[in-house]
């Protein structure tokens, strides 16, 4: 039998009401939303024959992707951790992901009902999880003034900068890049020397303000060098990487720590001073920072990464629920889609999960809003394969699901 589909149809079959109806299209799938107040659902109307083409598709795709993931915002090959740049790889990996999410939609989630739930996004800024917790304006500005005085001090912001030029030179080798690869390399290793000479000597346990101030000074005193010679090594490293399209993706992380640079561009770098100088420069430092980085910065929520957790990766998810009410609490949760369910691409995407998780309960708890409601976390995961398990790791409720018919 034929199954035709008509907008009148479509419309007495969802009970219509005088409220706009918004259409999106899935490959070939036709699907018809309703916004209603209470509660805010998703219906889908397909063909019946869809869903079965639809998986066969899904099934093919994740037998040619069954040792990539998407990872940290870029596509890593499981068996050797190289970097995938291949666009046909790229272009297979996004067809996944949406026919992948057309299935997810289907189930009856809570915390996934919003319509923005099946998007994916990447966390780099302190507004942008305020907004998915809808936190109040004088919360969000209690979280920015309390984490910016933590994550602003100079042992942070410094190993967050040598951190996002470790990610690059890490990368180097994993990388067939063409003519600038030696040239990046160059200015990455200059950059870390510079900025490892003019950090805490005379060894790696002992603090400057430990150190007893030279009673005979030289008489021609060396010039200081300051943070803008920084900003002229990441401004030539930032126009090399610029012309290797495979290492685009840490512009976003230059960039970032740039916006932190510019604000300290006068201040001396040196850390080889007595007690009373080196606290002078930490507080000038978290002065400038804390006064001119904002909830939209990036470089914010970067050192607020390493701040957590030690890394400065991008932090991604397929899938992005609401907070939901669950009785006396609220309920969050985010997801990943996995084109497999080996093993280790599935911890891989628990631990991706639960950095999701940890900055929305650092974030949350920060705000004070926990004396209000208590928030539950938790994180899904949809593969082909095994399914129906919980793995807790970190003290967080991981989800394991099975997408199929």
């Amino acid at each position: 039998m034929r199954f035709s589909l008509s907008v009148p149809s479509i419309l007495y079959y969802l009970n219509y009401t005088s409220k706009p109806i918004r259409y999106r299209r899935y490959m070939t799938h036709v699907s018809a939303m309703l916004t209603r107040e209470e509660p805010e659902k998703q219906y889908f109307v397909s063909p019946p024959n869809w869903y079965r083409a639809a998986y066969a598709k899904l099934i093919k795709l994740s037998s040619i992707l069954q040792n990539v993931e998407q990872l940290d915002g870029r596509l890593i090959h499981t068996t050797n951790s190289t970097i995938i740049t291949d666009a046909h790889a790229i272009s297979h990996m996004s067809s996944f992901n949406s026919i992948a999410k057309s299935f997810i939609s289907s189930q009856q989630i809570p915390c996934l009902s919003k319509s923005n739930g099946f998007q994916s996004i990447t966390l780099n800024s302190l507004t942008m999880v305020a907004e998915l917790l809808s936190l109040t304006i004088q919360q969000r500005k209690s979280v920015r003034n309390t984490i910016l005085s933590q994550v602003t001090q100079h042992q942070i912001w410094r190993g967050a900068l040598l951190e996002v030029l470790k990610d690059v030179k890490r990368d180097i080798g994993s990388l067939k890049c063409q003519s600038n690869s030696s040239m990046v390399e160059q200015i990455v290793v200059a950059c870390i020397d510079f900025l490892t000479n003019t950090a805490d000597a005379p060894s790696l346990g002992s603090p400057s303000w430990m150190k007893i101030a030279p009673v005979i000074k030289d008489e021609k005193k060396e010039v200081s060098h300051k943070w803008e010679e920084v900003i002229e090594m990441f401004v030539d490293l930032m126009k090399c990487i610029a012309q290797e399209h495979a290492m685009s993706y840490h512009l976003t992380k230059l960039e970032a720590m740039k916006e932190g640079l510019n604000q300290i561009r006068d201040v001396v770098i040196e850390r080889d001073a007595n007690y009373k100088e080196a606290w002078q420069q930490d507080c000038l430092i978290q002065w400038k920072l804390t006064k001119n980085l904002g909830g939209l910065s990036k470089c914010l929520f970067t050192l607020l990464l390493y701040y957590l957790f030690g890394s400065v990766r991008e932090i991604e998810v397929e899938v992005c629920g609401a907070l939901h009410r669950n009785g006396k609490k609220m309920r969050f949760c985010v997801g990943k889609v996995l084109a497999s369910d080996n093993e280790e691409m599935v911890l891989n995407g628990v631990r991706q999960l639960c950095r999701a998780l940890g900055v929305f309960k650092f974030v949350w708890e920060t705000a004070g809003a926990t004396s209000d409601r208590e928030l539950e976390l938790h994180g899904h995961l949809w593969c082909i394969g095994a399914g129906g398990k919980v793995i807790k790791h970190r003290g967080y409720d991981i989800l394991l699901h099975t997408i199929q018919l």
